[in-house]
């Protein structure tokens, strides 16, 4: 009792202090144990966020007062701004449970939350864990992982999504849900599966504050047996049954003014493919150094810092490199007390203008009985290799490891143990992650089945390919993009390779370090794609190209060149090529009013050319509703690519110096595209005529001569019917004379 009073009269001090600077906080448990003297000991790690200063965490009160005693740690600042702008702290504390219950229950209160649009000042938190023992790990319920950085930052028209880190170390199902005891924040929803933040409206600027409550529930069916010899059971998923385990995740979002662009890269950062996947569960050995490596870019604003959300005594290395990338490396030794510890990570790249999305990663801490190995894994658009340095694994027996498929063989020689396979084959697992797909295979030790014991040592060596569906690979001149990577799960990686050319050979690539490259208008331009892919037999379909005065695929000012798979613009020319490639060209152009450089962004596709169905047999469909459905695997999702800019310089090239092209006038058709220009005067500086103006004289002249011909066969009537009524009349004359006579 006098321990509870003494944490009771902590928490309240430590609430003073705490004023206005309160960001959130979080609860992680390591695997509650049952004492042979039938206690229970709970041990738990509550990281705060806050503005400048985080030591001084509130304490927590076991319900029911079953808690016998306290043991709390130091509390350690684990992360902070240079500029006192956020800062988190994580301290430990460990709890003796005395109870008959099925279950206990800790809370936390304090005061005061940064100021927020909600209104919100004093904050609680709350978990509560089920006491059974379960039938399936014979153990007690493990609670889910979760956490997040101390400050998170978006502007009010580039939000799509917060993800949150919701991990089960029991395998079960974790729903997340808003707290029952909190006001959900305006156009805000939870998916409650996958426990993403999403907006469904307009999100006010400045602080909005969120209270979670995450929520695991039995993959399959258990029973509970507690210590007062009851049980009890539990249904896979069942929802309407009490949870296992429950747990608060109480966190802030800084809404910031709108922004000029919101695409990831430009001036919020994205991660790039050395950085985990969110959800990625990571392994760390007991005594030695676990490494984390995350690397960010963005174009046009500079990353400053990574925020990471971490275990105490981990230390970060920041350094930034050039191109707009920037990258951390988060080092941390577990001490023999995170032992089957699981450890969650949360990071973010930071600008002055924005932060990255926020990724988080589980660390397990395991001993190292599991001889991991050092491994070198080699990953090829469709395949992977793996070698074991034999040195790093002694005494191990190499007859007895398998792949993941034992059909799959292993090979030796005097110092590494090798194995090659393709994405497909040999048990090679395929995870979406989002932004990446990861290919999954595993090197293991095994036991005959006649075997009784064994003193082999036990050999698990997980090793993986991952690549980001998409990202360009730039080499940042002037933003000129030429090669581009995906990969898809029915084709693994591919690539295509958009260029411009010198001429219509397309051989003579325009070099990189001279982009933007400079035309005039009027002047051929030679433009290349080219698939690149592993597998024997794809085809190349260019389903669109469009052209926009700046690098903004999506901006509204665009002209069409290829649409549906039809030639659109009637100066393209596509020359003969492989069913990899796309060789065209087309004459220059720009667009009106103040704008001289043009982009140019295609969509691409890869097919199988025996796909009967897929877009490429299809071609140019000119009613683009009567498009068949994507065929399952016979080709890939369409993919943009883009390039440029053209630098528009000097007079337009003339007719005579353009070779045998007829110089042709755009159509009018697209008002948004200036059509080529002509002259001032009637003849050009070559001496040739303007087409417009020869058309316009020609029109003229053909009129005045009409009018002309008209007035002269009018005149020749005239003169016709008066000299033939004179002569008609002379003849009389000359009768009546005679009769005269």
């Amino acid at each position: 009792m006098e321990a509870g009073a003494l944490f009771l009269l902590l928490s309240a001090l430590l609430g003073t202090a705490l004023a206005q600077s309160f960001y959130g906080n979080s609860i992680s448990f390591m695997p509650p144990q049952k004492k042979n003297n039938g206690t229970f000991r709970v041990t738990f790690y509550q990281r705060q966020n806050g503005r400048s200063s985080c030591q001084n965490q509130s304490s927590f009160t076991c319900e029911g007062g079953v808690c016998t005693s306290f043991d709390k740690s130091n509390v350690l600042q684990t992360d902070q701004d240079d500029a006192g702008r956020w800062c988190q702290s994580e301290g430990q504390t460990t709890a003796t449970v005395s109870t008959n219950k099925t279950s206990f229950s800790l809370r936390g209160a304090g005061c005061c939350w940064a100021s927020n649009v909600n209104g919100k000042t004093n904050w609680t938190t709350h978990a509560e864990l089920d006491l059974g023992t379960r039938s399936d790990s014979h153990a007690l319920n493990s609670c889910p992982v979760t956490t997040t950085v101390s400050s998170l930052r978006v502007p009010q028209n580039c939000f799509s999504r917060i993800r949150l880190l919701a991990h089960d170390p029991d395998g079960d199902n974790v729903r997340c849900r808003f707290s029952s005891d909190a006001p959900v924040p305006s156009n805000f929803t939870l998916d409650n599966t996958t426990c993403t933040l999403t907006s469904t409206g307009q999100i006010s600027v400045g602080v909005q504050v969120f209270e979670v409550m995450l929520e695991d529930f039995s993959a399959t069916n258990i029973t509970l047996t507690y210590a007062d010899g009851t049980s009890a059971s539990r249904q896979a998923s069942d929802t309407n049954l009490p949870p296992l385990c429950k747990v608060k995740l109480q966190f802030s979002v800084e809404v910031l003014p709108p922004i000029q662009r919101c695409e990831v890269g430009h001036v919020q950062p994205m991660f790039l493919s050395k950085t985990p996947s969110h959800g990625d569960v990571l392994h760390a050995t007991v005594g030695q150094t676990f490494q984390l490596y995350a690397e960010a870019q963005a174009h046009h604003a500079s990353i400053y810092d990574f925020q990471v959300s971490g275990p105490q005594n981990m230390s970060k290395v920041f350094r930034d490199a050039n191109s707009g990338i920037a990258e951390v490396t988060v080092s941390w030794t577990p001490q023999q007390s995170d032992l089957y510890r699981f450890v969650p990570v949360c990071f973010t790249a930071e600008t002055n203008e924005s932060q990255s999305e926020m990724r988080c990663v589980v660390v397990m801490v395991t001993q190292a009985s599991i001889i991991q190995g050092k491994a070198t894994v080699e990953c090829s658009p469709n395949k992977m290799k793996v070698a074991l340095d034999k040195a790093s694994m002694p005494g191990i027996d190499e007859n007895f490891l398998k792949l993941s498929d034992p059909s799959c063989s292993l090979t030796s020689n005097n110092t590494h143990i090798t194995g090659s396979m393709s994405f497909s084959t040999c048990g090679t697992k395929v995870e979406d992650k989002g932004d990446f797909i990861v290919f999954k295979n595993e090197i293991n030790s095994f036991e005959l089945p006649n075997e009784i014991i064994t003193r082999r040592k036990t050999v698990k060596i997980g090793f993986s390919c991952k690549f980001p569906k998409a990202i360009s690979i730039s080499s940042f001149y002037n933003l000129h993009k030429s090669d581009y990577i995906f990969t898809e799960s029915s084709f693994g990686s591919f690539g295509y390779a958009f260029e411009i050319y010198r001429d219509g050979n397309f051989t003579d690539k325009v070099d990189a370090s001279a982009y933007p490259v400079e035309v005039k208008l009027l002047q051929k331009i030679f433009m290349g794609i080219e698939a690149k892919s592993e597998l024997p037999n794809v085809k190349l379909f260019v389903e669109s190209c469009k052209a926009t005065p700046d690098d903004n695929p999506e901006n509204t000012l665009s002209y069409d060149i290829i649409k549906n798979g039809c030639l659109e613009d009637e100066t393209v020319q596509v020359h003969p090529s492989n069913q990899t490639s796309f060789n065209f060209e087309v004459q220059a152009f720009k667009f009106t009013g103040n704008y001289d450089q043009v982009y140019l962004t295609c969509s691409v596709i890869l097919c199988k050319p025996d796909s009967p169905f897929s877009r490429c047999a299809q071609g140019c469909l000119k009613n683009p509703s009567r498009r068949r459905r994507r065929g399952l695997g016979g080709e890939t999702v369409s993919h943009e690519i883009t390039q440029g800019p053209l630098q528009f310089v000097g007079p337009p090239v003339p007719k005579a110096a353009d070779d045998d092209n007829v110089v042709m006038k755009k159509s009018d058709k697209r008002p948004s595209v200036s059509p080529p220009p002509v002259s001032p005067d009637t003849k050009s500086s070559e001496g040739g005529w303007n087409i417009k103006q020869i058309l316009n004289s020609n029109i003229s002249t053909a009129v005045f001569a009409c009018v002309f011909l008209v007035s002269v066969v009018f005149m020749a009537v005239i003169v016709c019917y008066f000299s033939k009524k004179r002569k008609e009349e002379d003849r009389n004359a000359l009768i009546d004379s005679d009769l005269e006579n």
